[in-house]
C-alpha cells in the first residue's frame, strides 16, 4: 500500500508570507501579510504545522516553494528556506510558479476555468501568464509567463477570462481594456497562498518535476529578460 504525501511548501514572493503542510488530501497552512517579515515568520509557520500533524521533517516525501516571479528577496527566502530544510534531510525539492499558485487560488475560492493571474512587478510592468483548469482541478500554464508593460497584454484566445493579482489592482482597466469585453470577474486583492501550492506541488512530484536541494532555484523573470535585451543590443561581429 502507497504511503499517502507527506508535503510542506512556502510561498513568500510577495508581501504575503504563507506556509501549508499537505498530509494525505489534508491541508493546514498559515498566511499572514507582513511585508519585510517573511524572515521572521516563515520557519515558526513550518515548525507550527510540523508540530500540529505530529510529523517532525524526517516523515515529509518533499518540500515545495513558490519560485517566482516575484519580489528578488522573497524569492531568495523561499529558495533559501527550502533549500536548507532539503539538504538537512535530503529531501527533494518542487519549484512551483508563483503565477501558477495565484491561478490555483482563483479555480479553488471562485470557480473560475481561466485565469489570467498578473503580479505587480513595479517599474510599469506586470508579471502575468493564463491558466486553464485541468480535469484534475489543477492550474494548467498556456503560453509562457512573461514580463510585459500592463497595456501591452493581449490574450490571444477568444474564451473570457477570470483577473487574480495586485496587478488587476494597480492596472485593472488598463489590462481589461485588453481582454476586450473577455473579463468574467476579477480578484485584484488575490495573493498566492502556500495552500493552493499543495496540490500543484503534488502533481509535480508525481510528474518528475521534483529536483535535488542545489538546482532548487528562483525564477527571475525580470532577469531573464534584461539579459536577452541586454544580447538582443549587442553589436554583431
Amino acid at each position: 500500500m502507497v504511503r499517502p504525501m507527506r508535503v510542506l511548501a512556502i510561498e513568500t514572493a510577495t508581501e504575503a508570507c504563507s506556509a501549508a503542510l499537505g498530509v494525505a488530501g489534508e491541508i493546514r497552512s498559515r498566511l499572514e501579510r507582513a511585508p519585510r517579515r517573511h524572515t521572521e515568520l516563515i520557519l515558526p509557520m513550518c515548525e507550527a504545522l510540523l508540530s500540529e500533524a505530529g510529523l517532525a521533517l524526517a516523515d515529509l516525501d518533499a518540500v515545495a516553494f513558490g519560485r517566482g516571479p516575484g519580489s528578488f528577496t522573497g524569492l531568495r527566502i523561499a529558495a533559501g528556506v527550502v533549500q536548507g530544510i532539503a539538504f538537512a534531510r535530503d529531501l527533494p525539492v518542487v519549484p512551483v510558479s508563483t503565477l501558477a499558485v495565484l491561478a490555483q487560488g482563483a479555480m479553488a475560492r471562485h470557480g473560475a476555468c481561466r485565469v489570467l493571474a498578473a503580479i505587480d512587478a513595479r517599474m510599469e510592468e506586470v508579471y502575468w501568464a493564463r491558466y486553464v483548469r485541468d480535469p484534475q482541478g489543477l492550474a494548467r500554464l498556456q503560453g509562457a509567463e512573461q514580463l510585459l508593460p500592463p497595456g501591452t497584454i493581449r490574450p490571444p484566445a477568444r474564451e473570457r477570462w477570470f483577473g487574480a493579482g495586485s496587478a488587476w489592482q494597480v492596472y485593472g482597466e488598463v489590462l481589461a481594456a485588453g481582454l476586450g469585453g473577455r473579463l468574467l470577474g476579477r480578484d485584484p486583492l488575490a495573493l498566492p497562498d502556500a495552500r493552493d501550492l499543495i496540490p500543484l506541488a503534488e502533481q509535480g512530484y508525481r510528474d518528475g518535476a521534483a529536483l535535488p536541494a542545489e538546482k532548487a532555484l528562483p525564477v527571475y523573470l525580470r532577469d531573464r529578460v534584461a539579459r536577452k535585451r541586454q544580447e538582443q543590443a549587442k553589436p554583431s561581429r
